[in-house]
């Protein structure tokens, strides 16, 4: 696993060991998730479920300033943050998504959730109403989850690909965010 472009074009990432629960994003969808999005220079970036961290860390390789990387497990993101020297430009958040987007005041340009896929149907509800207000005016939405079981949100849907057995839907802002 490597970043695709930008500051840290090439540079390897830790890679979760063989049957690890976490699915990092492939390099594939990452390169085309970032190409659908477009310039994202100045973009606050919220990663929620991180895993190893490849989507902020993208984000900020290709022009994000900060971002936040949320998960109940962070040693591979913490790792990946460390070893590209971006713990000034990264906040790593060591806990459960849901009580995090309950508690956090922040407002975000982009929000990347990649849920584990079998907790797809238990966060569908509680993440609409939880993510929503985190969106800045003009925020993106971006969620990965199974081509057989995708993330049903009821924010509005400006695109949706399938990659495989992957579906990366990405939501605009709604009215209400702040922002």
């Amino acid at each position: 696993m490597r970043v695709v472009a930008g500051e840290l074009r090439g540079r390897r990432l830790a890679s979760p060991p063989r049957g690890a629960d976490v699915r990092p994003t492939s390099d594939r969808v990452r390169e085309a998730i970032f190409s659908i999005l477009g310039d994202i220079s100045g973009a606050g970036v919220l990663d929620l479920f991180c895993g190893t961290g490849a989507l902020a860390i993208e984000a900020i390789s290709r022009g994000a300033p900060r971002a936040t990387l949320v998960d109940d497990h962070i040693s591979l993101a913490q790792a990946n943050v460390d070893k590209l020297d971006l713990d000034d430009r990264c906040t790593l958040v060591r806990a459960d998504v849901l009580r995090f987007l309950r508690r956090d005041p922040g407002s975000y340009e982009l929000v990347f959730c990649d849920p584990p896929y079998r907790l797809a149907d238990r966060l569908e509800g509680k993440l609409e109403s939880l993510v929503a207000p985190r969106l800045a005016k003009g925020g993106r939405l971006i969620v990965e989850s199974a081509a057989r079981r995708p993330l049903q949100l009821g924010l509005p849907t400006l695109s949706k690909h399938g990659y495989g057995d992957t579906v990366v839907t990405i939501h605009g802002h709604t009215e209400g965010a702040s922002g």
